[in-house]
């Protein structure tokens, strides 16, 4: 796995599948390593060269200080792809990954193909929650928050009948960089993008979890309808549907994907 410099910040990159395929790129919840997307790389590496990456902050990438902003996560992507001499990928972004890729969709159009948005929002109205959780980690570590971001992020009958899943989930979690998860929660406190989103062109499909309450279906019903063209499926999930729901994620992906 290369490390990549950007702009002093070194991240953690690993590029499979496809030689010559067409190239997808990845990008993690916030408390997530590149390892979240495990349940689809034997599927996605058959039909696309995959990028993954460990955002500044988490899994082995560097943890300079804060701030973080939306705008900087985006520039980590385009130097990573700078790096890989990689002209346009497609994107599948799920929680902050989703948000980077508003922001990337945005401002970097030429880059990318088609962009998925999983799992995400553009906008929260009050930054209360945020703020709780960076007083709760401040004060006790991620441990401190640790069980209600796992009840977040997969269903009671999930961790009931996955608790081996849901102790790797969890070990992620509290593996992340406490200075690297607080300097991402202050960025997401005051995040709003809504005035980006008919800025996209790219072909877009937004996933949302029937069951998400972090980023519910109504936050991704107000990114379709702001996105022109974009289209919506909805998976039988909590926040992170890619790990509860890996085949119907999957396929969901590699359809639009690959769709003419």
């Amino acid at each position: 796995m290369p490390m990549i410099d950007a702009d002093g910040c070194l991240i953690n990159v690993s590029v499979e599948g496809r030689d010559g395929g067409p190239t997808l790129m990845l990008s993690n919840s916030l408390g997530c390593t590149l390892q979240m997307w495990e349940p689809q790389m034997k599927a996605l590496t058959q039909v696309f060269r995959v990028i993954r990456y460990d955002r500044r902050g988490h899994g082995k990438s560097n943890v300079p200080p804060a701030p973080y902003t939306m705008e900087r996560f985006g520039r980590d992507v385009l130097a990573i792809l700078d790096d890989l001499n990689i002209e346009k990928v497609h994107w599948c972004g799920l929680s902050m990954g989703g948000m980077v890729g508003q922001w990337l969709g945005a401002n970097a159009p030429e880059r990318f193909g088609k962009i998925i948005l999983a799992n995400t929002s553009c906008y929260y109205a009050e930054p209360t929650r945020w703020l709780e959780r960076i007083d709760a980690v401040k004060k006790g570590g991620i441990a401190a928050v640790a069980d209600g971001v796992i009840a977040g992020w997969l269903t009671q009958d999930f961790r009931e009948r996955e608790p081996e899943i849901t102790a790797r989930m969890k070990a992620m979690l509290l593996a992340t960089p406490v200075e690297g998860y607080l300097a991402c929660c202050e960025a997401l406190s005051t995040l709003d993008q809504r005035a980006l989103l008919p800025k996209i062109k790219s072909p877009t499909l937004v996933i949302a979890g029937r069951h998400d309450q972090a980023t519910p279906i109504s936050a991704g019903e107000l990114i379709r309808s702001s996105i022109p063209g974009a289209s919506m499926t909805i998976i039988d999930a909590a926040h992170i549907s890619n790990v509860e729901q890996p085949h119907a994620f999957t396929d969901a992906v590699v359809g639009f994907l690959t769709q003419r």
